[in-house]
């Protein structure tokens, strides 16, 4: 039996150090977390921008759905996910070879692309971490 990565402390510690590093790295990012698959927390930047538990339910649900819809369209798997906004994007996508997802709310002062670059970099470091 494997632990679950939100209970595995050397995984919680490593995604923390992550996430940290990752705000440090961008001043227009606002809010991260890793989350599993089915809905829990591994780590999040604190932040008063949203309720943890019931962002990572919410934001595994986009995932599931996203995975669900590239399945349905035949057309791959779902690579990332972006939600834009007036005031920011969300983007999204799974840790390459895990059931863990990070997710990352930016503000409009970094580009969708520099966003998604660095999420794509943090999201396959914590790959080195847990394995993939």
């Amino acid at each position: 039996m494997t632990t679950s990565p939100q209970n595995d402390p050397a995984v919680v510690e490593a995604a923390s150090a992550l996430l940290t590093e990752m705000k440090g790295v961008s001043v227009s990012l606002v809010y991260a977390a890793f989350l599993t698959d089915d809905g829990f927390d591994v780590a999040r930047l604190p932040s008063r921008v949203t309720d943890g538990p019931r962002f990572a339910s919410m934001a595994s649900s986009m995932q599931a759905l996203s995975d669900a819809v590239a399945h349905e369209l035949r057309i791959g798997g779902s690579e990332y996910l972006i939600i834009s906004s007036l005031n920011g994007y969300v983007i999204q996508l799974r840790v390459p070879g895990s059931l863990m997802v990070l997710s990352a709310l930016f503000d409009n002062d970094a580009t969708v692309g520099a966003a998604l670059a660095l999420t794509r970099t943090y999201a396959a470091r914590m790959t080195g971490i847990v394995g993939g």
